[in-house]
């Protein structure tokens, strides 16, 4: 499948002995028998996903607010989508004995009733030796009469917006949400939020062995009914006299909407996760932030739901 282009750098050390008298190969130096072993990069396959967008809160006078969007979707495993289901990002290449800063986004603050800050998700990130990867944080829903802000995936409008006055999504990473009615729903990482104020739903991921929904926009209450979110994580928006529900974490959903009738809090978003994939004859075992460790086939799968660092 055809790759998406991603900002990615990749600085290979092993580029730098130019004028060795040893053998090369595709610009890395090969070591010879009793060397110490190979300079070959090791190949990372990786899904990171922001944290979600905020739901935006409500009031007394039956203004609902928005849907929090899904964060944003960067995967490279195998012939998987990324977000706004585009083709599969390219994979990187680690450098042996380098270390790589894993910083997982958290979930945007549920506003206060009746309007919202800029609550968007944190974005999250794989940096380290040229490689950066930043997925971007979900955007927040809007209170109102105010449109969601843009994000990973795109905010609901408010209560009071029409159709349009929604957050876009970002590029290869997420979906717009949606606005009109009571309050629009925040869009999901696979499918844009729905037309009657759902959230969109995320996408499905094996990195781990098996299939995971993830990055699913937040479904918006606005005092008429309570729409599904979409799968992926997405929180529900809160019924009259009912509360809205936040994005799980570690999937990067966006939280719920505020109903109105009562002045009532949105909910906040989804935390983001990070997960790598590399061979097993590869893996150093040597992380901080005491993420998850276990294998699939040949490979070794290293899950941050919290920041931290590989070392390769």
């Amino acid at each position: 499948m055809r790759k998406i282009d991603l900002p990615l750098v990749f600085e290979g050390k092993g580029n730098k002995n130019k004028k060795s008298s040893k053998g090369k190969m595709f610009g890395y130096q090969v070591l010879g028998f009793g060397s110490g072993g190979s300079a070959l990069p090791i190949t990372l396959q990786f899904l990171v996903i922001a944290g979600g967008g905020a739901g935006a809160g409500g009031t007394n006078d039956t203004a609902g607010g928005g849907g929090g969007g899904a964060g944003g979707y960067i995967n490279s495993f195998a012939s998987e989508n990324s977000g706004a289901t585009s083709t599969t990002a390219s994979t990187v290449e680690l450098v042996k004995n380098e270390v790589y800063t894993i910083t997982v986004g958290g979930g945007g603050a549920g506003g206060n009733a009746g309007g919202s800050s800029d609550n968007r998700g944190g974005d999250s990130k794989i940096a380290g030796c040229g490689v950066c990867i930043t997925s971007t944080g979900g955007g927040r829903g809007g209170p109102n009469n105010s449109a969601g802000a843009a994000g990973g995936s795109g905010g609901g409008g408010g209560h009071g917006t029409g159709n349009t006055e929604a957050g876009s999504g970002t590029a290869n990473q997420g979906t717009n949400g949606k606005g009109g009615g009571e309050g629009g729903g925040g869009g999901g990482a696979g499918v844009a939020a729905g037309t009657n104020n759902s959230g969109g739903c995320g996408l499905s991921s094996s990195i781990t062995g098996s299939a995971v929904a993830r990055g699913g926009g937040a479904s918006q209450k606005g005092g008429c009914g309570t729409p599904a979110p979409g799968t992926g994580g997405g929180g529900t928006g809160s019924g009259n006299f009912a509360t809205a529900t936040d994005g799980a974490a570690n999937t990067g959903g966006g939280g719920g909407g505020a109903g109105g009738n009562a002045d009532r809090t949105g909910a906040n978003g989804g935390k983001g996760v990070v997960i790598l994939r590399i061979p097993t004859g590869c893996y150093s075992s040597t992380t901080t932030g005491s993420p998850s460790v276990t294998t699939d086939g040949t490979d070794t799968v290293i899950v941050f739901n919290s920041s931290g660092s590989y070392t390769a």
